[in-house]
């Protein structure tokens, strides 16, 4: 079942990132937010994120004044949708507020956006946010009026007293560390805004408080995974880096044409990659290029694809691929690696014949690699008698080239002689 589907009652989900932050502990020249990693901004990530998940209907991004043409830039660089840029307050609970006030409390046809049932509150400098807790806030929310991520404390804390001296400490197995995402029934949120004091709009952190204090909404809380933590600090920039470029070679897409043979090399190398690449969250076998699942592969960020086919001297499935790609424009984020894999099933194919397969990628890839698509052809001698051999050697290959997107200097073209 579809993760979308257990919202029964077709109940509709918005969100607001508050971005207002000055990024002061970062100590960087502009706002963490708007740090770039890989070449990409920081929010962008977490847009993403929350963008790829089709039951969100509506994402309000809050910004300071004087960011809010950055912000616009990046949704326009990025081909970001469903975006909304709101101009935020001078603190974190002033901006959300603002982010909350763009719903209008009834539809003028003015309006674009509909006022949803249940919102997410989510921070633009947790990226790697995944639906599944989205998904967990949003249903307890639904049925507790508000829900928040929770992790376990890591330190244990204490009261000093007004000297300086130890006053006394919390027993860490009794609390936990407050989290994002949070999501609440829109009107109880609202409502609690609406009511709060100025000193809670100018020294307050936490949402689920203020429904508690002023709607007397107890929230569910939602153990969370550790993937949820706060880029803060500079060294969390180094980190967040790292994850994202695990990522990045950790997802691959398995695509064949109908003909058995390559419909059955997919099938184990999936099978085969599933074992060997750590932290695999997609490899998929479709049999069709046009099938809706490839819009699913590419909005959860997915830059390595692997295209099988049997189809003597023809480089249509790969071109086809190619053209997806630069139409969803992942690539502008990434560089896309894309293995081509030719399979000769017939005893009279030449060797000439196949180079002359191989030169025709070899050229094509020239031309998409001004688009930052990294194409490579292989060439298999396929035997039905060595299958295994045949998965072993390209699950090496593929697991060599995903690994390391700046072979820019190697050829882009490979021939591997399977047979033994």
């Amino acid at each position: 079942m579809e993760p979308g589907n257990l919202l029964c009652g077709g109940a509709s989900v918005a969100a607001v990132l508050p971005a207002g932050g000055s990024g002061e502990r970062l100590g960087a020249a502009v706002p963490k937010q708007f740090c770039a990693l890989l070449g990409r901004p920081l929010i962008s990530y977490t847009v993403r994120a929350l963008e790829r998940i089709r039951w969100i209907s509506d994402i309000v991004v809050v910004v300071s004044l004087e960011n809010i043409e950055t912000m616009k830039s990046i949704i326009e660089k990025y081909g970001h949708k469903r975006i909304t840029v709101v101009e935020g307050g001078i603190t974190r609970h002033r901006s959300i507020f603002n982010g909350l006030k763009i719903f209008p409390e009834s539809k003028p046809s003015s309006c674009p956006l509909q006022k949803p049932e249940v919102v997410i509150i989510h921070d633009a400098v947790r990226p790697f946010v995944e639906e599944d807790i989205l998904l967990k806030v949003v249903l307890a929310a639904k049925e507790h009026g508000a829900a928040g991520a929770i992790r376990p404390l890591v330190s244990t804390v204490v009261a000093s007293s007004a000297d300086g001296s130890l006053d006394h400490s919390l027993e860490r197995a009794r609390y936990r560390a407050s989290e994002m995402p949070q999501a609440f029934l829109f009107d109880i949120i609202y409502q609690a805004y609406h009511q709060c004091t100025d000193y809670d709009l100018d020294y307050g952190t936490e949402c689920l408080h203020l429904a508690l204090k002023y709607c007397k909404t107890n929230a569910k809380l939602i153990e969370g995974s550790p993937d949820l933590w706060k880029v803060t600090y500079k060294r969390d920039l180094y980190a967040a880096e790292s994850v994202i470029k695990d990522d990045l070679s950790q997802q691959v897409c398995v695509t064949t044409d109908m003909k058995e043979d390559a419909v059955q090399l997919g099938f184990l190398l999936h099978e085969t990659l599933k074992s060997e690449v750590k932290q695999v969250k997609g490899i998929s076998v479709f049999l069709c290029k046009n099938d809706n699942r490839l819009q699913n592969i590419f909005l959860g960020q997915c830059y390595n694809f692997i295209c099988i086919n049997a189809k003597k001297s023809d480089i249509k499935e790969t071109q086809q691929l190619v053209d997806i790609l630069e139409n969803a424009r992942i690539s502008v984020l990434h560089p896309v690696v894309l293995i081509s894999v030719h399979l000769n099933i017939s005893e009279n194919m030449s060797f000439s014949s196949g180079i002359e397969e191989l030169a025709a990628i070899k050229e094509f890839a020239r031309e998409v690699k001004k688009k930052n698509i990294l194409v490579y052809g292989l060439l298999i001698h396929y035997n039905k008698v060595c299958n295994s051999l045949n998965t072993c050697k390209l699950s090496t290959f593929v697991n060599y080239m995903i690994n390391d997107k700046n072979l820019l200097h190697l050829k882009n073209q490979r021939e591997i002689n399977m047979t033994r």
